[in-house]
């Protein structure tokens, strides 16, 4: 077996593993709110989740063309290889970092944050104009647009269900919760999956085993869509707490309106822009735009503002790790 083969088998395993953890960091997207109002148990929730991850993931490929061609271009062979896998690195480093403190902080942008670190730290190119249109300025307006949409929607149900009794309309709504849990994990399928596919897709252009203009190869997305349905089933129980009472707590009306802005907006981005979104991002400012309309004080903006610090320093930090990780396997492979 020649270096290439083996380091695109690498990285193809690194970038399985991190969709793995991408499902485990982010299981708590989907079934947080579900699971805090008790519309479902947190087992029955898992499985619903890692299922509706397994089939949204074969809804596009979009994001995945996004992630494969337009953040960066890694040069072929061995080299370029290494770029790729030190940027898996330091957003495999990142995630488990968050999880541990409990932070819902975004898979997304800890893997865009590492190939950017890894690629400077190459001196390869770097698609800037992409990174802006697909990843930054997504970034800012998703959670922008995840707020105000979960407050409409929050306040339209308010209105609508003003004179009904408040236990059987909280009954009704945690019957309409396992749909919108189901939607939320299907947009999670659709979006992060898609963007490990786009990572393996590229280290196989790089690797020479296929070519830019290709479609992905069926069986990088059925490997995408098992790594993040396992490690979705596997749980991630610390970011749950913090996701489905920490910041507000919330009854079945609110978890429903939540649910049902988030998936709105990723499936909006998806297939309408091909942008990588966060979920996390997205999902954490709806809870938040709920939670408003009840009074600003419902919030606790405490937690909100150590969520929003981990969000700004995610790319910075994964982009180090990765760059300190590209020097390493450099000085190895080469």
């Amino acid at each position: 077996m020649d270096l290439t083969l083996a380091l695109v088998i690498g990285v193809v395993v690194v970038a399985l593993v991190f969709d793995y953890t991408n499902g485990f960091h982010d299981a708590a997207n989907a079934i947080a709110t579900s699971v805090s109002t008790r519309a479902l148990t947190p087992r029955a929730a898992l499985f619903m989740a890692a299922a509706m991850n397994f089939l949204g993931a074969h809804l596009g490929t979009q994001v995945a063309q996004t992630v494969g061609k337009g953040i960066i271009d890694a040069p072929q062979g061995s080299h370029g290889l290494v770029i790729v896998c030190a940027g898996l690195i330091g957003a495999i480093t990142w995630n488990l970092i968050t999880w541990y403190f409990g932070l819902p902080s975004s898979s997304s942008h800890a893997l865009i944050g590492g190939l950017i670190g890894s690629a400077l730290a190459s001196a390869s190119v770097i698609h800037w104009d992409g990174v802006v249109a697909k990843v930054v300025i997504p970034m800012i307006l998703s959670p922008l647009i995840g707020f105000t949409l979960a407050a409409i929607i929050m306040i339209a149900i308010l209105w609508a269900f003003r004179r009904s009794n408040p236990a059987k309309a909280n009954r009704g709504f945690r019957h309409a919760q396992t749909l919108s849990a189901a939607a939320m994990a299907l947009g999670h399928g659709l979006q992060d999956a898609q963007k490990t596919m786009g990572v393996i897709f590229l280290a196989l252009v790089v690797g020479g085993y296929a070519q830019e203009g290709d479609p992905i190869p069926q069986w990088v997305i059925l490997a995408a869509a098992t790594a993040i349905s396992l490690g979705t089933y596997a749980g991630g129980w610390r970011i749950m707490r913090t996701l489905g009472r920490r910041i507000i707590a919330l009854d079945p009306p609110q978890g429903f309106a939540a649910e049902a802005a988030a998936s709105t907006v990723l499936y909006g981005a998806a297939i309408g822009f091909g942008a990588p979104i966060s979920t996390t991002h997205t999902i954490t400012s709806a809870i938040m735009g709920v939670g408003a309309t009840k009074r600003l004080s419902a919030v606790r903006w405490g937690v909100a503002g150590n969520i929003v610090t981990a969000w700004i320093l995610t790319i910075p930090a994964a982009a180090l790790v990765a760059a300190l990780s590209y020097y390493a396997l450099h000085w190895m492979v080469e």
